[in-house]
C-alpha cells in the first residue's frame, strides 16, 4: 500500500528564478497532499517563506514561520552554544557548552536577549504574513 509520506517529490535539479517557482516545483511533487486536514507547512525565515507561502497555495493548506535564533558562545559569538525557535523551543549544545564551562546563567541571558529578537521577528512576521 502507497502512502503519500513514501513518495519522495522529485525535483529538478536545475536552478530556479527565483523562489517562488522552487515553491511552485516543490508543490508539484507533494501533490498527493492537497486539501490536508493534517497538514502544515512551516517556513524558516527569510528565504524559506516565499517558498513556503507557495507550497501552501497551492496545496490550499495552512501556513506559519518557525523563526530560530542561535545561541552564541560570549567573545565567539559566531560558534553555536544552542538555539531557541518559536513555541518555546530551547536546544543546548552539550559539546560545546561542557568542554568551555559555560555557566547556567550565561546560557540563560544568552537565550533572554534571543527571545526578545525572535518576539519581534515573528511579530514582524505574522502580520505582514498575515498569519495567526
Amino acid at each position: 500500500m502507497n502512502h503519500p509520506q513514501d513518495k519522495v517529490p522529485q525535483v529538478s535539479l536545475q536552478p530556479f528564478r527565483d523562489r517562488v517557482e522552487a515553491g511552485e516545483s516543490l508543490a508539484e511533487g507533494l501533490s498527493d497532499y492537497p486539501d490536508g486536514n493534517d497538514v502544515i507547512v512551516l517556513a524558516l525565515p527569510r528565504g524559506g517563506v516565499p517558498v513556503a507561502a507557495e507550497i501552501a497555495r497551492r496545496l490550499h493548506v495552512p501556513f506559519d514561520v518557525f523563526v530560530v535564533r542561535k545561541l552564541g558562545v560570549p567573545g565567539h559569538e559566531e560558534l553555536a552554544m544552542g538555539a531557541i525557535a518559536s513555541g518555546g523551543v530551547r536546544l543546548i549544545n552539550d559539546v560545546v557548552v561542557g568542554p568551555l564551562g559555560i555557566p547556567a546563567n550565561v546560557i540563560d541571558e544568552g537565550a533572554r536577549r534571543e527571545q526578545i529578537e525572535l518576539e519581534r521577528e515573528l511579530a514582524l512576521l505574522t502580520s505582514y504574513l498575515d498569519i495567526e
